[in-house]
């Protein structure tokens, strides 16, 4: 029998490979040629681990979705993080293909014998047996069938391809680390011992920022169960369209059931999310950063804390401060996050630096984004998969590679792992790194709580009007004539609901 060839152009051949990194595809199922039944694609398909199913139609457009899950007509739905659905501009097949994240992960695929590739009941391909596809938006997936197929049902072609990594180890590991049951100890120790530089603060204070889902209350609940020697679930986590966590929970850690509390309290928020109105306000992690919001403050999308609002904190010290932000990103989702999203992180980001509040990246999932490391997460610091993508985060949110740490949460275990617990425990030690960074950076005065929203709002006017004068700097290679500052009303609006 004759190869069987790909529909694909060579141009849109390339474009589909941008929708991941390092991969190649693997043509298993043609329809015209093995048939356009559920039958033939399961003889073809099933059992072959991640796969990629592309359909055309007579209108010109490209669509279809992927999933890392086999096909074994199991009965019922499949979950999928990193399943999507895409498609090529009809208009326009030179540009990126456009990505739609699933919305609903337990119901990523339905794998059942009388169907053909199924995403979700989403969008099925070979719908009755027939050169036809079946769409309904809005369950595991959200698109306009207009824009995603033109609204034209009829497949001249579907294909189903396995995507196979096309990656191997690092002969040494791009990042040094010691995996020995006695380095968990050493960390766990070095964790239970740690002492602020400053007199006033017991314990450093670490805000979790980061998407919904992607890992803030599992990172919480995975650190305890390090130091209570279980898996423990005290922080409210899942997988959920909107937020889980709807409210500013301080979450402190126990040095085993009886123990006492360990020298970090993980501050965890409601998630970010794309559209404004909804998720955790920017202005709110600002607030929260400077100590206004208290323990349990129940979040409004659509309407930041102020100084008027009840329960809003209006004497602030150094002890009541966050120390450190973790920005908590999903692995899985770096690719996919929409553009709107990352501006949110990005003005936080800004907001963050001004306050002198230090930062780093959990790169949280990275089992789930790398097979390689699924197999052992030892190989976390081998896999050029893992590197590229802690770079294309640095990249993209202006983070020094140093500042991000990959990690694996517990969300389906049973026992810990000496291995798992060393990425967390490491990922700690760098928090208290970094809070110590804080402390050495704040003035006598502040170590005392003298006037502190003063102070702070000087030391944010100081950043601010620094900021100013190096960026004329850069644009003009001059020195400005007279002394820049942020009195003016544009910039004074922010400081005042920054400092309250």
């Amino acid at each position: 029998m004759a190869q069987v060839k790909s529909n694909l152009s060579r141009k849109e051949h390339q474009l589909l490979l941008s929708l991941f990194d390092s991969v190649s595809f693997t043509l298993l199922y043609k329809a015209s040629v093995h048939g356009y039944s559920a039958a033939n694609f399961h003889s073809k398909c099933d059992n072959q681990g991640p796969t990629l199913t592309i359909g055309y139609n007579y209108s010109g457009y490209i669509f279809g979705g992927y999933t890392c899950m086999s096909y074994s007509q199991s009965g019922g739905y499949k979950a999928d993080n990193s399943a999507f659905l895409f498609y090529l501009k009809n208009e326009d097949k030179k540009s990126e293909p456009v990505r739609i994240p699933v919305t609903k992960a337990e119901n990523a695929i339905y794998d059942v014998n009388n169907r053909g590739p199924d995403f979700g009941t989403a969008l099925q391909f070979l719908y009755n047996n027939s050169a036809a596809i079946y769409s309904n938006p809005g369950n595991s997936y959200m698109f306009e069938p207009l824009e995603f197929c033109g609204n034209d049902f009829k497949l001249r072609e579907c294909e189903v391809y396995r995507v196979e990594l096309a990656e191997d180890l690092l002969e040494k590991p791009w990042r040094s680390i010691q995996w020995k049951a006695e380095r968990k100890k050493e960390l766990m120790n070095l964790i239970m011992t740690y002492k602020p530089t400053v007199s006033s603060v017991s314990q450093v204070r670490v805000l979790l920022v980061g998407p919904i889902g992607a890992g803030k209350s599992s990172f919480f609940n995975s650190v305890n169960s390090v130091f209570r020697g279980h898996v423990t679930s005290q922080a409210i986590a899942g997988c959920a369209v909107t937020s889980v966590t709807k409210q500013f929970r301080t979450y402190s850690i126990k040095a085993g059931r009886e123990g006492k509390q360990l020298p970090i309290v993980l501050c965890d928020t409601m998630g970010l999310e794309e559209s404004s109105g909804a998720g955790v306000c920017v202005e709110d992690i600002a607030n929260i950063a400077m100590g206004n919001i208290p323990d349990r403050y129940q979040f409004n999308p659509s309407a930041p804390i102020h100084s008027k609002t009840p329960g809003c904190v209006k004497s602030k010290t150094i002890k009541d401060k966050i120390h450190c932000v973790a920005f908590v990103i999903d692995a899985c989702k770096i690719k996919i996050m929409p553009s709107k999203l990352e501006d949110k992180l990005l003005a936080i980001r800004e907001k963050l630096n001004l306050l002198g509040v230090p930062q780093l990246v959990l790169l949280t999932k990275v089992d789930e984004a790398c097979p390689l490391v699924a197999e052992d997460i030892r190989n976390v610091y081998r896999s050029r998969f893992t590197e590229r993508k802690i770079q294309e985060v640095g990249a993209r949110f202006g983070i020094p590679v140093s500042c991000i740490v990959p990690i694996q949460n517990y969300s389906r275990e049973l026992e810990l792992d000496d291995n798992v617990n060393i990425l967390l425990l490491s990922a700690i030690i760098q928090m208290l790194r970094f809070a110590d960074n804080y402390f050495d950076d704040i003035s006598y005065e502040e170590m005392n709580n003298l006037d502190t929203d003063s102070l702070l709002e000087n030391n944010v006017n100081e950043r601010r009007s620094r900021s100013i004068t190096d960026s004329f700097e850069l644009r003009t290679g001059r020195t400005p004539k007279r002394e820049l500052s942020i009195h003016d009303e544009a910039e004074r609006s922010w400081a005042e609901c920054a400092v309250m």
